[in-house]
């Protein structure tokens, strides 16, 4: 049996954040994850630029059963707190939409800077172990594939079920019920969503057509984004965001061009422009394949022999499209999971689980989770911090 100060279970964002600070402060220090290299989500993320933090990090813009429970450390690890240590280690980088920061290189970047910091404050890292049971004793006891490893702290940062062949576990999570804690039912977040073959039909033929449209769940926030048709349902920034508010059964509402009268709009067309074809105006609002699809039931005639009850009911369905989702294409291809560790077993400023000194939870693991461009990674750095200032 070897003895730490500090074992970090995950090499992923959150724990290496953790480790790193941990290691800072002289704690002995290892990182154990399952995983043949650190931070593959990181790595692949932002399109392999990582959209590493946002300057709009706010309490609202987070989905937990407390949303408040991560202000604390939010409000102590900021975004620009993030900028400083990325630009100190010269990685460049810039805004994008919504105040999104990504790097101007690779990814890649981020992870080599995370290890260099490691492993130049003593800290360890053991890839490819396996990791078993957590054990309290007069210590923690982590079973792991190099044998036991024991530990006055322990950080649980192995993240949630999303993206399994990135070797996504619900490790965490079993180890958080062995030791008696309250779970948040978990699902996908930030994923695709699915429909039924009566919507499918129409939907499938314009794979690979993106709009900017308005997105309304039936419960929570709306979005204004792109939405993609895909060949299994919708897709693109607007419906991931969407996805984390949508429930089994329930509609979502589409605009497909939001902030338009379009039933005016297309009266006045076929006024000014009455010999031209419902297509060939909708084209000038959306995609062509799109406006085809849209106009096909009126076939190529001018708009003039358009009814103006057939217009209106064209733009009803523009602009208040409403589908049902059958399901979400599933932790395969989600970006996040959902709830998670219940807030109320931890602090909020250390992230140590009440009750039981020298255990936190950091990261997707617990219930808390961000919107699409940025926000997650925020919460891992935050978390990840304020656990490393203590543990």
């Amino acid at each position: 049996m070897q003895d730490w100060d500090v074992i970090v279970l995950g090499a992923g964002a959150a724990g290496l954040m953790a480790a790193i600070e941990a290691a800072r402060r002289g704690r002995r220090v290892v990182v154990i994850d399952h995983a043949r290299a650190a931070g593959e989500k990181i790595r692949i993320s932002g399109g392999g630029r990582c959209n590493f933090t946002n300057l709009g990090v706010a309490a609202d813009r987070f989905l937990s059963k407390n949303p408040r429970f991560a202000l604390s450390a939010l409000k102590r690890f900021t975004p620009w707190d993030m900028v400083g240590r990325i630009t100190g280690a010269g990685i460049a980088w810039h805004e994008k939409e919504e105040g999104q920061l990504f790097c101007d290189g690779s990814s890649r970047q981020v992870v080599d800077w995370l290890l260099r910091e490691l492993f130049g404050v003593g800290g360890k890292l053991w890839l490819e172990t396996t990791l078993g049971p957590l054990r309290r004793g007069a210590a923690w006891e982590v079973e792991t594939s190099r044998g036991s490893q024991r530990a006055a702290s322990v950080i649980v940062a192995t993240g949630g079920k999303s993206i399994p062949k990135m070797g996504a576990t619900g490790h965490g999570l079993k180890l958080a019920e062995d030791m008696g804690l309250p779970l948040v039912e978990t699902r996908p977040g930030l994923v695709p969503l699915t429909f039924a073959r009566q919507e499918l039909d129409w939907i499938a033929p314009l794979a690979g057509v993106s709009v900017p449209a308005r997105v309304v769940p039936e419960q929570g926030r709306s979005f204004e984004n792109a939405v993609l048709f895909t060949h299994r349902g919708l897709s693109g920034p607007a419906i991931l965001q969407v996805s984390n508010y949508w429930r089994e059964g329930q509609p979502i509402h589409l605009s497909l061009v939001p902030g338009l009268d379009l039933a005016a709009w297309l009266r006045a067309a076929k006024l000014a422009n009455g010999r031209q074809a419902v297509r060939s105006l909708l084209a000038d609002l959306v995609p062509d394949r799109l406006a085809r699809h849209l106009a096909a039931p009126m076939g190529e005639g001018p708009i003039s022999a358009v009814s103006g009850a057939a217009l209106d009911g064209l733009a009803r369905r523009m602009q208040d499209w409403v589908l049902t989702p059958v399901g979400s294409e599933g932790y395969r291809t989600a970006e996040v999971m959902l709830g998670g560790v219940d807030t109320a077993a931890l602090d909020g400023r250390t992230m140590e689980v009440k009750g039981l000194p020298g255990l936190y939870f950091v990261g997707e693991v617990v219930d808390v989770t961000g919107w699409l461009g940025g926000y997650n990674f925020h919460w891992a750095w935050a978390s990840g911090w304020a656990a490393g200032q203590v543990a």
